[in-house]
């Protein structure tokens, strides 16, 4: 399994946009193959700061995803609004017991 976050700055003005294009494609996202999991978190403190959290079968899927034509509507609709540039990471659930150990020579 694959987990995605998103965050995204808004424009103060443009956060109402932005709920709006969220709540037209959430169950759309939530259907595309692969996806297992998807919500909203808002910033406690900064109320127009919001991340997506989303669980994916594969990072292909979540590729998959990308190339779609719903992100090709979405994802510009959601980009316009922004107040400054989204940092997105995907990473791998593990435990202390599985987590992959960097080579030895890498520098972090």
């Amino acid at each position: 399994m694959l987990v995605r976050i998103v965050r995204m700055t808004f424009r103060p003005e443009a956060v109402t946009d932005f709920l709006n294009v969220f709540r037209a494609s959430e169950d759309r996202i939530r259907q595309q193959p692969g996806c297992r999991h998807m919500e909203l978190w808002q910033d406690a403190d900064a109320p127009n700061v919001f991340c997506t959290h989303s669980h994916w079968d594969s990072a292909e899927h979540l590729d998959a995803y990308r190339r779609s034509a719903l992100f090709g509507e979405v994802w510009p609709a959601t980009k316009r609004l922004f107040a400054a540039p989204p940092v997105a990471f995907s990473v791998n659930p593990v435990t202390a017991n599985s987590a992959q150990l960097p080579p030895p020579d890498s520098v972090l």
